[in-house]
């Protein structure tokens, strides 16, 4: 009895607010069809709330890929990596207020040839409504507004430190070496924690030549740093590093302690170090608008950014 009258409840909200639940089912799975996977299509805008659109224009299109990599739900929303298309239907629909809504949906994944994925059970997610100027919109899906929301501003973190980071490396470490056009630090983290960040930190100086980036010095610097927090920015208050020659390991072991495996194995990688350090570099030309293709170091071949 409970049940029914609050079937009936929901069924003279609905009629009171205009919006039948047939009218709110077919509205849900229009919406089904705009839910991001892989991939955040253009012309989902119109079909979403402002503040979710953002969002997720912010993490699909407007950070690092490999930060938004990091989470899989944001590129596997309803999908894994494994080819399968996700089928949509609309299970149940809840009017929770005039402008509120959310639909219960199932997916099954099926094959690009139109047949079902046998061994891949129905799912259900959470599709969340909202009526904006007299249109219901995706506001949310399976609470993932809340993540991105989290995850912008953890990244807003990481690029503030990150850039104080450089900052500190430009001006205080790039002083000792012998000066090019510009200086490019190449940072590979290994532990960060509340205001203390250990690092494998490369400083490069670069004069360029034509398209090229041609390095004319530079060095590791590996160490620990202590942040301190001004406002929205970041300034290193000190820098423990290893020392050269004989006393380098036993001083990577006192700095980085049980984290000392972690830095060893990116340290010891030229492979891991050059993939990154092409990819950070690959940011300065873009963000400075540089017309540069290669860099290259002495003695050795120009590389495509």
């Amino acid at each position: 009895m409970k049940n029914l009258l609050m079937l009936m409840l929901a069924a003279m909200l609905m009629v009171a607010c205009g919006d039948s639940e047939k009218s709110l089912r077919d509205r849900a799975k229009v919406l089904c069809a705009y839910v991001p996977d892989h991939e955040l299509r253009a012309e989902s805008k119109e079909y979403m709330t402002p503040d979710f659109y953002a969002a997720l224009d912010t993490m699909f299109n407007h950070l690092p890929e490999f930060e938004a990599m990091d989470h899989e739900w944001l590129y596997y929303f309803v999908t894994s990596n494994g080819g399968t298309i996700a089928d949509y239907d609309v299970k149940s629909i809840e009017l929770t207020d005039k402008t509120h809504a959310v639909a219960t949906i199932t997916v099954r994944q099926k094959w690009e040839d139109g047949s079902f994925d046998e061994q891949a059970d129905t799912e259900e997610h959470l599709l969340s409504m909202e009526k904006v100027n007299g249109e219901w919109l995706m506001a949310d899906f399976d609470g993932h507004m809340e993540d991105c929301l989290r995850h912008i501003s953890l990244n807003r973190k990481e690029q503030a430190v990150r850039q104080a980071i450089s900052d500190y490396l430009v001006k205080e470490i790039g002083e000792q070496y012998v000066k090019g056009d510009i200086c490019v630090p190449t940072l590979m983290m290994v532990h960060e924690e509340d205001e203390v960040f250990m690092g494998d930190f490369w400083v490069s100086w670069y004069c360029q030549a034509g398209d090229t980036l041609k390095c004319v010095s530079g060095g590791n610097h590996a160490g620990k740093m202590t942040l301190k927090e001004e406002g929205s920015s970041w300034t290193v208050t000190s820098f423990e590093q290893t020392v050269d020659g004989a006393g380098n390991v036993a001083s990577a072991k006192r700095i980085f302690g049980s984290y000392f495996d972690i830095y060893e194995s990116i340290h010891a990688n030229n492979r891991i170090r050059e993939e990154v350090r092409k990819g950070q570099l690959r940011d300065y030309v873009d963000k400075h608008e540089l017309n540069v293709k290669y860099y290259q170091d002495y003695g050795w071949p120009a590389i495509e950014l």
